[in-house]
């Protein structure tokens, strides 16, 4: 077999100089080892588990009171508990490594000007609304609840709540009025912050009678914070005033403006709940997914500091909203020191090079997207390097769904030649990622560069063997920090077993099809939860995608596998470019390259042309539910998509009979 040729191999220069290397050294240093490789290092911190996170513990600079010399109790891979000796505030140690004078946000929305605010900035709003929530009596484990945009005040409020020891849990303001009250229904939130109005694409949306409509079902608060449609963010003063709320509503910055910040942090358990995330909810009510504070807080240090090369001044963003994970581990750059640089809209308004024009006018670092986002760049003509140095942009990260071959040839042509494309993966249900990029390897085509310090990934086979160089579930079986806490409303932690336990007993099984490669990187082929099984051949959704969405009539595409004639036939849904009809041509080509590029059994027995693809809020695609009708079976939880009302194409599909 040819030896694979990386698309991208890094200045020996910046290797020597990064973040990882120095990590190494100090590993090295306190060990008496001579690791000399990634590869190494890896071993190292998964044959030495405990000892890995302990090591990375100290070497963080975390603020911490208490032992770190016991680092597990309970090697269970499912009882396990970390550094429970241990207590910390999540918000102190976000905001100790920035210089006050430094910007720690900069914020972009639609139709408003730019805004930016300082540590120092940060810090006083930050603990002025903390003060406020703890002398209405809101505290440890009270639930603070967001119905709000990517905007600078729901970074603030996350890090008053976390000051407190409150939990956070947030959505975006897209979502329906019952998805919002499934989740927060559960969760029972003590303050509700909602967002008046967001804009996307141009247009206004006015949620506040949604807000209104939320808090009337929530008999838990106690206080509602909107946070205006101002023009501008200067603090106390962005206050505007409006009659017309109900009792028991106060805008954001009035309601804290004449309370002092607090005098000093409190510090509780390093297992203490931090975030309530929750799962898609595509196919029934969503579960409530608690995380610990310490374990996200060294889990997203390891990640953006190692992994991603950030430092302090350096700026970095990444398009999400605040229901994705995303979201979370992007405000934990703050960790470093580094800006975090918010995006509210549409990334295609009122230019379609909205974020390559802030990767170059802020002199970003780190610029996070998705394949979608830069398929859709590749296939409108977009050229980002046109007119632009990208003087500082290093890194590139992607998520949501695998990257293909021809996005990693289209960022080296036309981003930049010696940019770190990192595909990263892991998932809201770890907060964090099982695969990542590194400032120490090379670049290869379709591959992930490197599974995680620490996290002990794996390819199983049906039976729970590992498999290497070939296809098999993604498996951790060793402990890390950032598995949930706990499942809520969950007794005997039932949902939470099932979730990951029961498929390999005592072993995380993630839902995810991987091959661990040669070169120690990793390549993702879909949710094994929705893998296709033509002939009992198991085939990955992403093995499809990347083939059909690189023929140019596609825009989009998905793919799933129905029960007919006693076996799976694979069926392909395609939205094509305006104008285009799957004709009979269009249907022979797109069977002969994916026949061509793949196998026989990846051919679909039946081609669709579709308006548009199902979606979750947070963009990833939504296989299972679409399975689902197809098989027959209804789907009640509409809510949790962002475009609900395109299932009604595959109901319609299904009962005609042509599928």
């Amino acid at each position: 077999m040819s030896k694979k040729i990386p698309v991208m191999t890094p200045d020996p220069g910046k290797v020597n100089g990064s973040n990882m290397k120095k990590f190494m050294d100090h590993v090295n240093l306190i060990t008496g080892k001579n690791l000399k490789d990634y590869s190494q290092l890896y071993e190292f911190s998964v044959e030495n588990n405990t000892a890995f996170w302990k090591i990375l513990l100290d070497y963080s600079g975390i603020r911490y009171e208490g032992s770190p010399d016991a680092p597990l109790k309970a090697d269970d891979m499912f009882l396990n508990r970390w550094f429970d000796d241990l207590k910390l505030n999540f918000a102190e140690n976000l905001l100790s490594n920035g210089d006050h004078d430094a910007p720690a946000i900069v914020s972009y929305r639609e139709s408003h000007p730019r805004i930016e605010l300082s540590f120092r900035e940060v810090i006083k709003l930050s603990q002025k609304l903390a003060s406020k929530m703890k002398a209405a009596g809101i505290g440890k484990g009270d639930v603070i609840a967001a119905f709000i945009s990517n905007v600078p005040e729901a970074v603030i409020g996350m890090l008053a709540a976390s000051s407190i020891g409150a939990v956070w849990s947030s959505t975006s303001p897209d979502f329906g009025i019952n998805g919002v009250y499934e989740r927060f229904g559960q969760i029972k939130p003590a303050i509700l912050i909602g967002i008046e109005e967001y804009i996307y694409a141009g247009k206004v949306y006015n949620v506040l009678d949604k807000v209104k409509e939320i808090a009337s079902k929530l008999d838990s608060l106690k206080q509602v914070l909107i946070v205006p449609a101002f023009e501008n963010f200067r603090g106390e003063e962005s206050v505007k005033k409006n009659e017309n709320l109900p009792e028991g509503f106060c805008y954001f910055h009035e309601y804290f403006k004449d309370s002092e910040p607090l005098a000093e942090y409190d510090r509780f358990g390093f297992n203490e709940p931090l975030y309530i995330m929750y799962s898609s909810g595509t196919t029934g009510k969503p579960k409530c997914i608690v995380h610990g504070a310490g374990g996200t807080l060294i889990q997203h240090f390891k990640e953006l500091s190692l992994h991603t090369n950030l430092n302090k001044n350096d700026k970095i963003l990444y398009f999400t909203t605040t229901g994705w994970m995303m979201w979370n581990w992007l405000v934990s750059s703050l960790v470093t020191g580094a800006c975090v640089v918010l995006y509210d809209g549409s990334t295609v308004h009122p230019v379609k090079t909205a974020l390559w024009d802030i990767a170059e006018n802020e002199g970003l670092k780190v610029l996070g997207t998705s394949p979608k986002y830069l398929t859709m760049c590749e296939k409108t003509g977009i050229i980002p390097s046109e007119g632009r140095s990208f003087d500082k942009l290093e890194v590139l990260l992607s998520t949501g769904s695998p990257l293909s071959a021809d996005n990693f040839r289209w960022v080296y042509k036309n981003v930049k030649p010696d940019i770190l494309l990192s595909s990263i993966s892991g998932g809201t249900d770890i907060i964090s990622c099982f695969m990542l990029g590194n400032p120490m390897l090379p670049v290869y085509e379709g591959e992930i560069q490197c599974r995680g310090l620490g996290m002990s990934v794996k390819a199983f086979d049906p039976d729970g063997n590992e498999v290497s160089g070939a296809k098999g579930e993604l498996v951790c079986d060793k402990p890390f920090p950032s598995m949930p806490v706990f499942f809520l409303n969950d007794p005997g932690d039932k949902k939470y077993r099932s979730a990951y336990f029961e498929y390999y007993p005592g072993i995380w099984r993630h839902g995810d099809f991987i091959e661990v490669t040669d070169t120690g990187g990793v390549i993702v082929y879909g949710r094994s939860d929705s893998t296709l099984n033509p002939g009992g051949v198991r085939i990955g959704t992403a093995e499809i995608y990347q083939i059909a969405e690189s023929i140019p009539e596609i825009t989009d595409s998905l793919v799933v596998g129905v029960n007919r004639d006693n076996d799976i036939k694979v069926v392909l849904f395609t939205v094509l470019r305006a104008g285009r009809l799957l004709d009979e041509r269009l249907v022979k080509f797109i069977k002969d390259e994916i026949k061509a590029n793949t196998t026989p059994r990846h051919v679909p027995s039946m081609i669709f042309q579709v308006t548009d693809i199902p979606r979750t809020i947070s963009g990833k695609k939504v296989e299972i539910a679409v399975t689902r009708i197809l098989n027959g079976e209804m789907i009640d939880n509409r809510e949790a998509l962002a475009n609900p009302e395109s299932l009604d194409q595959f109901y319609t599909l299904y009962n005609s009979g042509r599928v």
